[in-house]
Order: C-alpha cells, then sequence, then structure tokens
C-alpha cells in the first residue's frame, strides 16, 4: 500500500459516493488506474464495503446501551456458538471480543428501554455460554463512525 492507495482511502471514508472520476481527481490520477487500484483494495479487503451511515435518533431509534459479556467456557466451539447467536440479533450494531474480563462488549440499539428491557430478556439473555451479562445505558455519543487515520 502506497501514498496513492492510502489517498484513495482517506477520500472514499469522507464520501463513498464518489465516483470514479471524481475520485481520480481528488488523487491524481486518471480513471483507469484509479479503478484498477480501488479494485486491488477491495480484493485485498483494506476495502471491506460501502454504507450509508444513518442517524439512529431521525428513524427512531433513541436508546443505545452497552452490554458485557462474560462467558462460562472458553473453548472454540463454545466462542463460535456465541460469536454466531450475536451475529444473528440485528440491534447489536457492534460486537468486540476483549482480553481479559468481561469477554465481550456489545453496542446495542433500540427504539426506547422497553425494547431493550424485552431484547435482553428474550434473546440476550438467552445467548449461549454465557455466565454473566452486565449493561450500561449511553448517555450521549461523543465520538460516532470515525474515519481511521494511517
Amino acid at each position: 500500500m502506497d501514498t496513492i492507495d492510502r489517498k484513495i482511502l482517506a477520500e472514499l471514508q469522507v464520501d463513498g459516493r464518489l465516483t470514479l472520476s471524481e475520485l481520480a481527481d481528488r488523487v491524481g490520477l486518471s480513471v483507469s488506474p484509479c479503478h484498477r487500484r480501488v479494485k486491488e483494495l477491495e480484493k485485498s479487503k483494506a476495502i471491506v464495503g460501502y454504507r450509508t451511515e444513518i442517524s439512529p435518533e431521525k428513524v427512531g431509534l433513541n436508546f443505545s446501551a452497552l452490554v458485557f459479556i462474560t462467558i462460562k467456557e472458553g473453548d472454540k466451539v463454545s466462542l463460535s456458538k456465541l460469536e454466531q447467536a450475536v451475529d444473528a440479533i440485528p440491534q447489536i450494531t457492534n460486537a468486540q471480543r476483549l482480553f481479559g474480563t468481561p469477554d465481550y462488549l456489545l453496542h446495542v440499539v433500540t427504539k426506547d428501554l422497553a425494547a431493550f428491557q424485552q431484547l435482553y430478556d428474550d434473546k440476550l439473555s438467552a445467548l449461549p455460554g454465557v455466565q454473566r451479562l452486565t449493561s450500561t445505558i449511553v448517555m450521549k455519543d461523543i465520538v460516532r463512525a470515525r474515519n481511521l487515520h494511517f
């Protein structure tokens, strides 16, 4: 990865809807080499996708919580089952496996507290291999979906 690839990634992070012509102009390339580089960045998984960032509040998702999971067993099969179950819950917007205790951190977004309680009671508490769930309410997002700097 060279300086031009980094420029391409930086520009796409700011505006993923750029046309190839606009992107090529911004990074100082003609369209064909720019297109080849973008395709290589996608192939190498440096670019893993394109998406639109949505304001949760504007679509009625006004409640955000962090859920910490401590697991019973740390074997490969148990971890895989838990991670597959977590992946299947659409209200979990981000999930991270951690070193130490707790073992996982989930970011959950729902309509309101009642919806979160229902999700917690029906799905989160039923996750396989969980020893303990602890949650806390997010008061305010300070930084959300910040671009990567490299």
